[in-house]
């Protein structure tokens, strides 16, 4: 007879129980070592391509209302991906302007003229070429909305 103690819900269960041993088997793992970190692998890899992380995050307009960008002057890295999110202040969209974009660079391709109209919309680009890149709001240039990537 084997004596057993168990919790259920806080509460301990005494109880006795015949036992009988038979044969001995040996029983294989059922995840290895290997295994478990072939799956950290994949779970880490999961995360970050669901889980972009951005070179820089430019806000459009200030926190308190203003008219601009936030930071308005950015240096990334060639290849590096620049997120702008909708602030404060809008209807808000990023243009680049064509006679302050690197040679070979279309900037009707990467400019964004749709507004953004509700805060936290994202527009996304990714910078191949090196150079300067200007850019600007469309209904609020007037104002001074306009900012400058430089891509190393």
């Amino acid at each position: 007879m084997a004596a057993m103690t168990s919790t259920f819900l806080g509460s301990a269960v005494a109880m006795k129980a015949s036992v009988k041993v038979t044969s001995k088997k040996t029983v294989a793992p059922v995840a290895s070592l290997d295994g478990l970190k072939k799956a950290a692998v994949v779970g880490v890899a999961t995360i970050l391509m669901a889980s972009p992380a951005f070179a820089a995050t430019i806000k459009l307009g200030g926190d308190n209302g203003e008219l601009g960008f936030y930071p308005n002057k950015i240096t990334v890295a060639k290849g590096e991906t620049v997120e702008f999110v909708n602030n404060k202040a809008f209807p808000h969209n990023v243009v680049f302007d064509e006679d302050n974009v690197p040679a070979g660079v279309n900037a009707d391709a990467i400019s964004h003229e749709d507004y953004l109209n509700g805060p936290g919309e994202k527009v996304t680009n990714k910078f191949d070429t090196p150079g300067t890149y200007g850019y600007y709001c469309e209904p609020h240039q007037g104002a001074g909305m306009q900012g400058t990537i430089i891509v190393q």
